[in-house]
């Protein structure tokens, strides 16, 4: 995942079509949960969607299907799908299967990784 710093701020670069369908609602965002009247948002359902995200931006940006994404990590696609919809809690092994494909696709491609990155973010 490529990144620019302007002002402070760090933006993630995607591939214009990635955006777009993301901006079209083609492509849904998991929905973080709801605060409550203190501002406090359940802890398991926020981390959820939080990697969730980050998932589902990461195989955007290389332009990969959840289908290409399963194949590539050796994860089967009916967990990479409940995973980006934030309906499971995946474990350390599979995330880390998932981030593995993400990290070597970037590598492949040429792309740094920055020191401390994590894709699942």
């Amino acid at each position: 995942m490529d990144t620019i710093e302007k002002n402070g701020t760090t933006y993630v670069l995607v591939p214009r079509e990635a955006w777009q369908k993301i901006a079209s609602g083609e492509i849904v965002m998991p929905e973080l949960p709801e605060a409550d009247a203190a501002g406090n948002r359940p802890a398991l359902e926020f981390m959820r969607v939080v990697i969730a995200r980050g998932i589902i931006r990461d195989r955007l940006a290389k332009g990969w299907s959840q289908a290409e994404l399963a194949r590539q990590s050796g994860v089967r696609v009916e967990i990479v799908n409940r995973i980006e919809k934030a309906r499971v809690t995946a474990d350390e092994t599979t995330l880390k299967r998932l981030d593995k494909a993400l990290k070597a696709a970037r590598k492949k491609a040429g792309q740094r990784t920055p020191s401390g990155a994590n894709t699942t973010r």
